[in-house]
């Protein structure tokens, strides 16, 4: 009787991420706000701020924002735009017609576009919430491949298991376009008085909203970095390749994104400073 061969049925990978948010040590709030998603086609799961599963059955999302306003208004603006996430993703679950770039950044177009006209109608409403901002980067995480959408000075950077670190948002600044120009480095780009100056956001007075879309491979080993400005503040590129990935660097914080947190709060800490680490295996 011939012998059967035993067939391997490849094994789905998987994601494994943690997420901080501080203060800050000089800001009296948190105007940061993080997201973490698992969805599918029957429902919406809110991930904690550690964990792991597997991209078998469910995809996965992790936001950051920055919200911008006087008196709460950034803190409202900053949460209204992660959740409002919640509701659109899962509509788009493993629909064969969506799973090109094309309907990928439709789908995250229109996302971005609704969260500016709640931030908008929001601020014409109420006058503690009038000219609230918020800056808003994603990452949508499918089997192989990693879509992302951004518009602000909220970054999302890809360590590549082969190694470096590469940021694939681009800061909605002049300064970001002076830096990418090539008209200045990056030491000059950081300490710019005018870095912070955004020329496009979420909600106040911006007429259109034009998020930059794009998607990039993954494979297992790949880390991907959602944070805000404020983590960036205290930290060069090096160095957040450096706290990721330099041999060692886990031994005395094993989560990733409270290394990078602390770090970034003991070299400046003048703004709040939010993290999310995601990586695949």
């Amino acid at each position: 009787m011939p012998i059967k061969k035993a067939v391997r049925v490849p094994v789905a990978p998987t994601v494994h991420w943690h997420g901080l948010t501080d203060r800050g040590r000089v800001r009296p709030n948190n105007e940061d706000a993080f997201l973490g998603l698992k969805f599918d086609a029957t429902g919406v799961e809110h991930l904690g701020k550690v964990g792991e599963a597997s991209l078998a059955q469910a995809d996965f999302a992790f936001a950051v924002s920055d919200g911008m306003g006087g008196a709460l208004a950034g803190e409202y603006a900053s949460r209204i735009a992660v959740d409002k996430i919640t509701t659109l993703l899962p509509a788009s679950f493993r629909r064969p017609e969506r799973r090109t770039q094309a309907a990928a950044s439709h789908v995250l177009t229109e996302l971005f576009r609704q969260v500016h006209r709640a931030l908008c109608y929001l601020g014409s409403c109420y006058d503690e919430c009038a000219d609230m901002e918020a800056t808003l980067s994603l990452c949508w995480f499918t089997p192989g491949r990693v879509y992302f959408a951004h518009i602000g000075d909220s970054r999302i950077y890809h360590l590549p298991g082969a190694g470096g670190i590469h940021q694939l948002t681009q800061d909605d600044t002049h300064v970001g376009w002076l830096f990418r120009q090539g008209q200045l480095n990056e030491r000059e780009a950081r300490n710019h008085p005018r870095r912070n100056v955004l020329q496009k956001a979420l909600g106040g007075g911006n007429q259109f909203v034009d998020p930059q879309v794009g998607s990039v491979p993954c494979a297992p080993g790949d880390q991907f970095l959602l944070c805000t400005d404020g983590l960036v503040e205290g930290l060069y590129d090096h160095s957040l390749l450096d706290l990721l990935t330099a041999p060692g660097a886990a031994a005395t914080e094993p989560n990733p994104a409270r290394r990078l947190v602390e770090a970034s709060l003991a070299r400046d800490g003048r703004d709040n400073a939010t993290a999310v680490v995601v990586e695949v295996r």
